[in-house]
C-alpha cells in the first residue's frame, strides 16, 4: 500500500476515555485543514458493524478466545479494504479507537504467540498503525468510569468480565507499548481530559504537522 497519510490508533481498558480523546484529536487536525475521519473496531464499515453486535451483544454463549479472535480480525480486514486504506492512500489522517493491539490484549492471554502473531500477519500484514496511544489508569477506576457512563444500560461482553480480567488487560497492553517503543506512546489517563488531550497534540504535531507530503 502506498501510504500518503497517518494511522493513528487508541488503545486500553474500558474507561480508559478513547472515543473523546478520538473525537478530540480529529476536531484539531481538521481545525488545521487536514482531512482527518474516526472510526472504531470492531466496525467502521457495514459488515464491522455487524459483526460487532454480534461479538458484543448478540450471542447466547461466550465464544472460544480462538474464536472470537478471529472474528474481530475478519471485521478487521473488511475495514481495512473499505475504510482505512482508501483514506490512507489520498493523504488523510485515520484516528481508530482499537486495533489489532486490542485483539493481542483481549484474546491473547488464552491464545498461542504464534497463533496471535500468525493471525496478525493475515489480517493486518504490513497496515499497522505509524503511532499508538496506550491510555492507561487502574482496572478499578477505568470500570468505575464506564459504569457511570453506561448509566441504567447494560454492561457489555467485556465489561462484565471480573476484575482480574481488567487487570490482566492493563498488564497487557503496557507489555505491549515496552515491546513496540517506536510506535507506542503510554498516556496516563488519570489526569484530566484537556491535559490528556494536549499530550496527544503534543506528539502528533511533533511527529508529523509540517512534514513533507
Amino acid at each position: 500500500m502506498s501510504r500518503l497519510g497517518h494511522f493513528i490508533t487508541f488503545e486500553g481498558g474500558e474507561g480508559a476515555g478513547k472515543s473523546t480523546q478520538v473525537a478530540r484529536l480529529v476536531e484539531r487536525l481538521r481545525a488545521l485543514g487536514l482531512e482527518a475521519l474516526a472510526t472504531r473496531e470492531p466496525g467502521g464499515t457495514p459488515n464491522a458493524e455487524a459483526l460487532r453486535k454480534v461479538l458484543l451483544e448478540g450471542l447466547e454463549e461466550k465464544l472460544s478466545p480462538a474464536s472470537e479472535a478471529m472474528i474481530f480480525s475478519a471485521a478487521r480486514v473488511d475495514h481495512l479494504d473499505k475504510l482505512i486504506r482508501p483514506a490512507l492512500s489520498r493523504g488523510a489522517y485515520v484516528i481508530c479507537d482499537r486495533f489489532a493491539d486490542s485483539t493481542r490484549a483481549y484474546q491473547g492471554g488464552a491464545l498461542t504467540q504464534s497463533f496471535i502473531d500468525q493471525l496478525e500477519q493475515l489480517a493486518v500484514g504490513d497496515n499497522m498503525p505509524d503511532l499508538t496511544f496506550i491510555l492507561d489508569l487502574p482496572a478499578e477506576e477505568g470500570l468505575a468510569r464506564a459504569d457511570a457512563r453506561r448509566g441504567n444500560g447494560k454492561a457489555d461482553r467485556f465489561e462484565s468480565e471480573a476484575i482480574e480480567f481488567h487487570r490482566g488487560l492493563r498488564t497487557a497492553f503496557l507489555t505491549i507499548a515496552e515491546k513496540n517503543p517506536q510506535r507506542c506512546v503510554v498516556i496516563d489517563a488519570r489526569r484530566s481530559v484537556d491535559d490528556i488531550a494536549q499530550d496527544i497534540w503534543s506528539c502528533v504535531e511533533t511527529r508529523f504537522i509540517g512534514e513533507p507530503r
